[in-house]
Formats: structure tokens, C-alpha cells, sequence
């Protein structure tokens, strides 16, 4: 029987396997190595692995604040692993995380709705804003001068009061 262990520790990722398993799905077929290897910088990570040799053959990645919100994402297991119960493992993992536990969470998915209602969540319709080609529309982060409010010229009142 194959044995295997979850872990949040960085230091195991495997980066080659992830990006290479983010390229065979769905939902991140084109996104970058730079962007899959920062939102692994920027995330909690959570690695599937052998025992025996850590050899990763699964992933989940929740992008939080540890406070309020979790949004999970990036779920998945090696083809020749799955029927194993590590979905299961992973989810569990992390709706048990101490930083992640009393967050609200969050995940959007066409597949596997059974795994995630079995831990509590709920299908519900959720808007979103996406940027059509990342990231050469991104918002121009010019900055904008703040004049502090000490120094900040008073306004006439508009409206109030006799004229």
C-alpha cells in the first residue's frame, strides 16, 4: 500500500511538477511559469506526497489574509494518485488550518462539487472581474498626490442652508 503525508511547507513544493500540472488543466493551460511560480510566493501551499521518497503528487493553493477570507484554488492530484483520498486529504487540510479555519472560503470549480460539499461549502453564483490579457491592461499604477487633510483646502458648503 502507497503511503502519503500533506504538508504546507514551501520547501517541498516542486515547482516543475506544479507548473506542469497547473499546463494539463482547465482552467491554467496558458498561464506563465513567472505568474504560476509568484502565486506560489503569495499563497499558502499545500503539497501531496509520497512517504517514502516526497516525491509531490498533489497540490492546492489558498490565496488569504488569515483573518477573514480564503479563496481556495489550483486543487489537483496526479492522474496515476487519484482514487486515493488525497482530495480529501488536501480539503481537509485546509479547512483544518489554523490560519485558514475561521476564514470564509471560497472556491469556484466545474468538477468536483461532491469533494468540496463534503467539507461545507455550497454552490452559489459569484461575480467576478477578469482582465482579458493580463497583464498589458492592468491599471497604470501612476501615483496620485494626497495633500494631508491639515493642509487641505476647505470646500464651500453646497446646498446647506440659506443662501
Amino acid at each position: 500500500m502507497i503511503e502519503y503525508f500533506v504538508s504546507a511547507d514551501p520547501g517541498l513544493l516542486d515547482h516543475d511538477f506544479i507548473v506542469r500540472s497547473l499546463h494539463s488543466t482547465y482552467w491554467a493551460f496558458d498561464r506563465p511559469k513567472e505568474v504560476v511560480e509568484k502565486s506560489l510566493l503569495c499563497s499558502l501551499c499545500f503539497g501531496a506526497y509520497l512517504t517514502g521518497t516526497k516525491e509531490q503528487v498533489g497540490f492546492a493553493r489558498v490565496v488569504t489574509d488569515r483573518a477573514t477570507i480564503s479563496w481556495v484554488c489550483d486543487v489537483f492530484v496526479d492522474p496515476k494518485h487519484r482514487a486515493c483520498g488525497l482530495g480529501k486529504r488536501l480539503i481537509s487540510e485546509i479547512v483544518g488550518h489554523p490560519d485558514l479555519a475561521a476564514t470564509m472560503m471560497i472556491l469556484g470549480t466545474k468538477d468536483a462539487h461532491g469533494l468540496y460539499g463534503r467539507f461545507g461549502f455550497e454552490r452559489r453564483k459569484m461575480m467576478q472581474r477578469r482582465l482579458r490579457n493580463l497583464p498589458s491592461q492592468a491599471p497604470d499604477p501612476t501615483p496620485v498626490a494626497v495633500t494631508p487633510a491639515a493642509e487641505a483646502p476647505v470646500a464651500p458648503a453646497v446646498g446647506r442652508g440659506s443662501s
